[in-house]
This record gives structure tokens, sequence and C-alpha cells, in this order.
């Protein structure tokens, strides 16, 4: 006998079914096209190649797929509507699991910096770029998510979530509709913003960057600010002795007869 379908939602294999395929395919191209528009709105200046862009990006997409995946099949392991539990897996990874990926990549971050791994640094692949480093910064992320997705699941075994499952989306009649709200809608929104935002943690810091001389030493821009602002301020006392010493034979002569001073005007 065929399994029983739920008084609401969508039915068992629903999110591996031919349309929510289509939905996630959608929804794939739609969130990493945010990915793209966020290149154009860097400045000139500042704007990554295409290549580090692609190694920067790519990570997220490693990432997503790896957390999109572990809620479909986590969606499917009950009787319950897999719909419902996959919008509440996807909450909980837009909230908690954010805060659990920041906090996973300033950990990891600090680790590296310690270390001295410099292709490791989220963001840093060598000049040229170097493919290793993009391989060994994918296997680090891939690793926070790993980590990220087992804490949500462990919060997901507290009692309580099947009456937050029943109010989510127990209003809306339509199958379809709840397959569409759930696999594209929220999903598209909430992904555009997680993208986004990690994308600007996981980037080279331009901005911080400091200049590295040909001995590796750094440079800031204050410090560079503040040496050029006392080089200009600093009297040329070379020139200044240079000229006076030229000037006293004559200025001894004529300073017998003339005893007014003498201005110059400077325009």
């Amino acid at each position: 006998m065929a399994a029983p379908r739920p008084a609401h939602g969508c039915g068992s294999g629903a999110l591996l079914g031919r349309f929510g395929v289509l939905l996630q395919a959608l929804l794939a191209l739609c969130a990493f096209s945010t990915l793209m528009l966020k290149r154009f709105k860097e400045p000139k200046a500042e704007r990554r190649p295409w290549r580090i862009w692609f190694y920067d990006t790519s990570k997220q997409a490693i990432g997503a797929l790896f957390i999109h995946f572990a809620n479909v099949f986590l969606s499917d392991l009950t009787e319950e509507d897999p719909c419902s539990l996959y919008l509440i897996n996807f909450i909980l990874d837009a909230t908690l699991g954010m805060l659990l990926i920041w906090l996973g990549v300033k950990v990891v971050s600090w680790i590296v910096q310690h270390k001295k791994y410099t292709y490791l640094v989220f963001g840093e692949y060598g000049d040229p770029p170097q493919a290793a480093a993009w391989i060994g910064q994918c296997i680090l992320y891939l690793l926070i998510m790993v980590f990220e997705k087992t804490v949500i699941s462990l919060v997901l075994l507290i009692p309580g979530w099947t009456k937050l499952q029943q109010i989510l989306l127990g209003y809306i009649p339509s199958p379809q509709l709840e397959l569409v709200l759930v696999m594209f809608v929220v999903p598209f929104i909430v992904n555009a913003i997680m993208f986004w935002v990690v994308d600007s943690l996981i980037m080279r810091k331009y901005k911080q960057k400091d200049a590295l001389d040909i001995n590796g030493s750094t440079e800031t821009p204050r410090a560079r600010s503040t040496e050029e602002s006392q080089v200009l301020l600093s009297p040329d006392m070379d020139f200044d002795q240079s000229e006076s010493d030229q000037d006293i034979p004559g200025l001894w002569g004529t300073s017998q007869k003339m005893k007014q001073p003498s201005y110059q005007v400077v325009i």
C-alpha cells in the first residue's frame, strides 16, 4: 500500500519530484545571481577579477549545496510534512546557523593567521592565484558547514517543533503552492541576504590590506601619510644654508650703504 498522504502539505518525496527539482534549479540560478550583482556593486578600484570572484563565490556554492541536500535528506526521514520540516531547517540555518558560520569563519581565520598558513586565509590565493589555495579554503569552509549543520540537527531534537511545523504552513491548502513557497520564494529572499553577508566575510579586505614593501615589512596608509606630512613640514636646511652662503658676499657690501630693510613680495 502507498504511504498515506498528509491532510495538508506536500507528500513524501515531493522535494525530489520533477516540480521540486525544477524549483531548486531555479532557486540556485536566482540566488547565485545576487553574487554577480554584488561584484558589479563593488567600487572599480576594489572589484575582484573574475577568477578571484569565482574562487570566493564557489566556496559558498559548495557550502550551500551541502546544506540544501542535508535539509532535503533530513526532511524525508519522518512521516511528517517534508515541506514544513525543510522550512524549519532553513529558518534555523538562516538565524542560528548564520551566527555559527560567522563564528566558524572568525575562529578559522584566527587559527590560520596565527599559524601563518597564508594560502588558507579566506580570500588569499597568492600571486598568481593558486588552485591549491582555493581547494584548501573550500575544505575549511565545508568543515564549517558540517559543524553548523550538526549543531542545527541537534537543536531539532528538542521537542516542540511539531507545533511550529503545524503553524507555519498549516493554512496553505495547495501542496503545489506550499512547495513553491518552501523551495523558491522564502529560500531566494533569505539566501540572497546570506550570500551577500558571507561573501563580505570571506572575501579579501582590500581596504584593510597593508602594503608590503620589498623586504616584506608592512606600512599602513596612516604611517605613510604621517611620514609625508613630516617631510613637507620639515625645513630644508641644506638649501637654506647654501643660499645664505651665496648671498653673504653681496649683502656685506650693500649693507654698509643701505640700512633700510628690503622686502620681497611673493604672489
